[in-house]
């Protein structure tokens, strides 16, 4: 299973990272020193995705000019002898090929994967979300690709979530037939926290293969009057199988407050020049904000 292109939804108001997000996507709101949707892109890339297919709207052109050359910018770090931030700028460039359809009315997660079908065209795919970083020695979607290749299936990455917490997500029901690897029964979109089949969560990574589109064109609107993805993917296994994967790693998402933050704190602490200081400065707001002690 060749696997070329990935697609990645990024057509919403980001209504969650508001008011940052007002007149900045927020795919592109800073991660430490790079913005959100970098770290998805560099995660395909680094399990073998070469094209980039951004379901987007009219208001989200920053988005893929940021994977293009700025050659005004080029020229002054050049002429500043600044030539390390210069390789930074152009590796941004030069990753992946980039292109772009429009979702021109938000009617799901189901719908803006059905826009891509003529970019995609009749090979198998990977879909991410573009807010959601998974950070591991082995990409998240490379642990799909794995699995999908071994098993000749469509697969879906999944994660344990608190009990209390399903109903946010879609939620499978499945038999182990491997180490963190499930047999799908079944799938339910957001379900009362006292119906859900498991606590295993769909989490935004996705291998498919291009029948998905059909099931995407016959069913119907489903939780929220929106075309569902997890709709579409229960008809699909029905009908040929389909694998989810328990991934491994470290799981930010970029649309949650804590989640954000701590994401840049964790990026940040990576950097040998800056985390003795940051230490210093966390654990003394540690210390002067009594609601932060022992918690």
């Amino acid at each position: 299973m060749n696997i070329r292109k990935v697609v990645i939804p990024v057509a919403g108001w980001g209504t969650r990272s508001l008011p940052a997000s007002k007149n900045i996507p927020k795919e592109m709101l800073p991660i430490y020193n790079k913005p959100v949707i970098q770290y998805v892109v560099e995660e395909a890339m680094h399990s073998g995705v070469t094209d980039v297919v951004f379901v987007t709207n009219r208001e989200k052109s920053v988005i893929e000019d940021h994977f293009d050359y700025n050659l005004q910018l080029e020229s002054v770090l050049e002429r500043a002898g600044k030539m390390e931030l210069l390789g930074k700028v152009r590796e941004v460039a030069e990753m992946v090929n980039v292109m772009a359809v429009r979702q021109k009315k938000q009617l799901g997660l189901g719908h803006a994967v059905l826009c891509a079908e003529n970019a995609v065209g009749d090979e198998p795919f990977v879909v991410m979300v573009g807010d959601d970083l998974i950070i591991n020695d082995v990409p998240g979607v490379q642990q799909l690709v794995d699995v999908a290749r071994a098993g000749k299936k469509p697969v879906i990455g999944v994660m344990e979530v608190p009990p209390h917490k399903v109903d946010k997500y879609g939620i499978i029901a499945g038999k182990e037939c491997g180490d963190g690897v499930y047999e799908i029964t079944d799938m339910v979109e957001k379900p009362a926290v006292d119906k859900a089949p498991s606590n295993l969560a769909i989490i935004g990574r996705y291998v498919l293969t291009p029948d998905i589109f059909r099931h995407l064109r016959e069913i119907k609107p489903g939780h929220g009057g929106e075309i569902q993805l997890t709709d579409a993917l229960a008809s699909l296994a029905k009908e040929r199988g389909m694998l989810a994967v328990k991934l491994k790693g470290e799981r930010f998402d970029a649309g949650d407050w804590v989640d954000y933050l701590t994401a840049n704190l964790y990026f940040a602490l990576k950097e040998e020049q800056l985390q003795p200081k940051l230490l210093a400065r966390v654990r003394k707001m540690l210390v002067d904000y009594p609601s932060g002690r022992g918690e």
